[in-house]
């Protein structure tokens, strides 16, 4: 068999380019696996390359282990020898062999997840520290971070400020690397950073691994970062040719070190070297790929190249722009359903979105609606610990024995309270003799000393306060009170906890919904329906729904993709732009690029113009909705006045009318006009700018921000 059967010309270009360096931008579905495989094979089989000498780095597990079946079913006998491996088990290799010159035994430990966190317990043992403050992932990303960045313990703890929570962290990073060192051990971060230093330093062991091989081939470039750099060059002499795959379009993992110069500037670093472009596409239809290539084509940092597609045409791109908050979730299932109906198995759909809180009302619709659904990679909404924490705020505030107790054991000491697992015993000792619950212990029993007495003492004032309010403060109130009084929120932001603060936002809204759906919902009755979701099992089919950020989508592909909350502050991030200006920008653009490149057969894109709490603003649909080209897409619902849109196309559904200009009923209202709302009942208004009414209401409900026009509001 020929190894360049099938392969279009680009692809036979970058088979057979045999001498001197190569890079290949692979545009997505470009069929890049196949041409690095069958280039593999070719050198083998027809220029006569020895197995051995060859070297093929990956980024996962997975992709190693295609690539290893691939070649063994094209070579079948003579593929043995190929070194194929992720860049960490390469330099596993390596350092078994020469990190003894180091100073370490060749059988050095590697410490896995389970490992590190049995060395942060003992540090948090020593130093006093509660998981339930410091989160075990939280300190590892500090750990890592500081090492690859090539700050060591005592440097942590010099630039760090007493009484903080960095200090802290430098104080755990401290003792967990003593730990590493005593037991000769290296965690995954360390495999990079001394083989490195090894390739660096020692000359000897530099030209050794050099000589071992002629052909070096890496795999997904554009997502290196410069440690993984440095090994790849220090591998590299005058007669190795190295051939770097990639595609600069899906460089989206900067904030993990990625960087998009490395594979733009290749060129200049191996000169000389042949660029060829795989600019193919075998995934996705016609309209999803021109679609795409219109959004990538207005960042500057790029490589030229518009993919292709021979595939037939499907459908066009569909938007959907929602009036309100609850219709776009509302929109997505019912899409789902028809594909579904229609022969689409629930396993080939995927809802894509650009942070995690966005899946809350998201997984409450598909639930309602009997969709199986499946978060990839992540933690369901109500199951995410900050939304437990705040949920066992209010929990106690509720007078019943078993939901008190268990809400107090997981608050007591959430932030830190001093309050340690020895008093928690004592007290359901006293629980189980006296029959009463944890909470009541605490307030009529001495149970704890000295600093432990005074947060106590203050824990109780805290609760007792809030259950004086329960009946004349909303439940949304109650919450933000909650947790900014207990220091919970200031916990989060001292360690930059912004996700997890996003989807406390989150909860806040959707506990406003709920106030706003039932003006005389108590808390209890929120809490019940609450518990409806958290109970829902979740399904271990695979037949589901795949819910993912589209971070988490990167390698992955669906017969039909829906991109939702596609809200400009939101994607692209209002924050990510506002700390990394056009950088960012273009990241968030390659994002998008990669979002719709995941779908091969159908792609939806939805929005909604409601006020979003996490953002405190009013909602536009993404200006990268309109960098699509109009021939690729349809827009249905709401009419937007700050985007151009075609006029509505018919459709089986009854479309959503547009709203009148949000503008006019601005200038219709004015500070200090008298309104009332459906369900929080007479208020004044306090500000109109940005498309948001600022009103207060009584004080039950207190300042509520509602998007400008909503129709729930008339004026007196």
């Amino acid at each position: 068999m020929s190894y360049l059967d099938g392969l279009n010309e680009n692809q036979k270009a970058a088979v057979v380019q045999s001498s001197g360096h190569v890079r290949i931008i692979a545009g997505a579905g470009s069929g890049k696996t196949r041409v690095v495989t069958s280039r593999i094979a070719y050198l083998i089989d027809e220029v006569g390359v020895l197995p051995y000498r060859i070297l093929a780095i990956t980024f996962t597990n997975k992709a190693a282990n295609e690539m290893k079946e691939r070649i063994g079913r094209m070579l079948k006998d003579n593929s043995g020898g190929v070194n194929i491996s992720t860049i960490h088990s390469f330099c596993v290799r390596l350092l078994r062999e020469d990190i003894h010159l180091l100073g370490y035994p060749r059988n050095f430990t590697i410490v896995d997840a389970d490992d590190q966190k049995s060395i942060l317990k003992e540090a948090y043992k020593m130093y006093g520290v509660e998981v339930k403050s410091y989160s075990y992932g939280n300190v590892l990303s500090y750990i890592s971070n500081a090492k690859c960045a090539g700050i060591d313990p005592e440097d942590a703890l010099s630039i760090a400020n007493p009484y903080t929570s960095e200090y802290v962290k430098a104080q755990v990073y401290g003792y967990y690397q003593t730990r590493l060192q005593a037991m000769y051990a290296l965690d995954f971060d360390d495999l990079l950073l001394v083989a490195r230093k090894l390739l660096k330093s020692n000359k000897e062991v530099r030209i050794k691994w050099q000589n071992r091989f002629d052909y070096i081939h890496v795999d997904e470039f554009q997502d290196v970062d410069k440690i993984q750099y440095d090994i790849i060059k220090y591998l590299v002499k005058e007669t190795t040719a190295l051939c770097v795959v990639g595609d600069p379009d899906q460089t989206i993992y900067t904030w993990r070190g990625a960087d998009v110069n490395i594979i733009m500037n290749f060129e200049k670093d191996f000169d000389p070297c042949k660029t060829i472009i795989l600019n193919e596409n075998y995934r996705s239809a016609p309209s999803i790929l021109n679609g795409a290539n219109s959004v990538i084509k207005n960042n500057k940092n790029r490589i030229e190249k518009d993919l292709y597609t021979n595939l037939p045409e499907s459908h066009k791109i569909v938007h959907y722009s929602a009036m309100e908050d609850a219709l776009e979730p509302a929109w997505v299932a019912d899409q789902i359903q028809k594909n579904y109906q229609s022969g689409t198995l629930y396993k080939d759909m995927a809802v894509l979105y650009r942070s995690n809180y966005l899946s809350r009302s998201l997984e409450k619709q598909l639930l309602d609606n009997h969709i199986p659904y499946k978060i990839y990679g992540g933690v369901r909404f109500y199951d995410r610990a900050e939304i437990k924490d705040s949920l066992s705020y209010l929990r106690m505030l509720i007078h019943d024995n078993a939901a008190i107790d268990l809400a107090f054991k997981r608050i007591i000491n959430v932030p830190k309270r001093s309050i340690g697992n020895k008093s928690v015993e004592t007290m359901e000792e006293i629980s189980h003799r006296e029959n009463c619950n944890l909470y009541e212990v605490l307030k009529n029993h001495e149970v704890c000393r000295g600093k432990a007495a005074a947060s106590a003492k203050a824990f109780i004032e805290l609760i007792e306060k809030h259950r004086s309010l329960v009946s004349v403060m909303s439940i949304s109130m109650l919450l933000e009170n909650l947790l900014e009084e207990s220091g919970y929120l200031k916990m989060l932001e001292e360690e930059k906890e912004t996700e997890r603060l996003e989807n406390i936002k989150e909860l806040i809204n959707d506990i406003e919904i709920f106030e706003e759906n039932n003006s005389d919902g108590t808390l209890d009755e929120y809490l019940q329906q609450i518990a409806l979701y958290t109970d829902k099992e979740e399904t271990d089919k695979q037949e589901v729904v795949q819910l993912m950020t589209i971070h988490a989508a990167k390698g992955l592909e669906f017969d039909t993709v829906f991109v939702y909350s596609m809200s400009e502050g939101i994607f692209p991030s209002e924050k990510a732009v506002s700390e990394g200006g056009r950088t960012a920008l273009e990241e968030e653009r390659r994002l998008a690029y990669v979002a719709f490149t995941r779908a091969k057969r159908q792609l939806y894109i939805s929005d909604a113009r409601g006020y979003s709490y996490v953002m405190d603003s009013v909602k536009r649909p993404s200006r990268f909705i309109n960098e699509i080209d109009e021939n690729c897409i349809e827009h249905y619902g709401m009419i937007q006045e700050t985007m151009p849109m075609p006029a509505m196309i018919a459709s089986s559904e009854e479309p959503i009318n547009a709203a009148p200009n949000a503008q006019n009923n601005i200038s219709r209202l004015r500070k200090g006009d008298l309104v009332t709302h459906k369900s929080f009942g007479d208020g004044v208004i306090l500000d109109t700018s940005k498309g948001v009414w600022t009103i207060a209401f009584s004080n039950k409900f207190g300042i509520r921000k509602i998007a400008a026009n909503h129709p729930s509001i008339t004026k007196k």
